[in-house]
């Protein structure tokens, strides 16, 4: 899992404790321990922000190099006159009826 997903991960769960806290302060009311756990949350809500925004950015993909733009007419066959096909071996070593 890369970086970015690792702080898009954390920041779902600390979305969901938010929304949590926000739950259990309906239902608790506002005393000072569930204040303090708000608090405590927004902090850790604040800190991740300013965390992801510190961390650079990674491409999605490398970036792309040089372009070649291979044509459509076909090779001269003499580019590989003595090169060995794979799984075939050389020209010269096969029957004349392959060639």
């Amino acid at each position: 899992m890369s970086l970015q997903d690792e702080l898009t991960a954390a920041q779902r769960c600390l979305d969901e404790l938010v929304r949590t806290v926000a739950r259990l302060e309906r239902d608790v009311g506002g005393g000072l321990e569930i204040r303090r756990v708000r608090s405590d949350a927004d902090h850790l809500r604040e800190s991740l922000s300013l965390l992801r925004a510190s961390v650079p950015r990674q491409p999605a993909e490398p970036p792309p190099g040089e372009v070649v733009i291979v044509p459509d007419t076909p090779y001269d066959r003499a580019l590989w006159a003595d090169a060995e096909e794979e799984g075939l071996g050389a020209p010269r070593d096969r029957p004349a009826r392959d060639r």
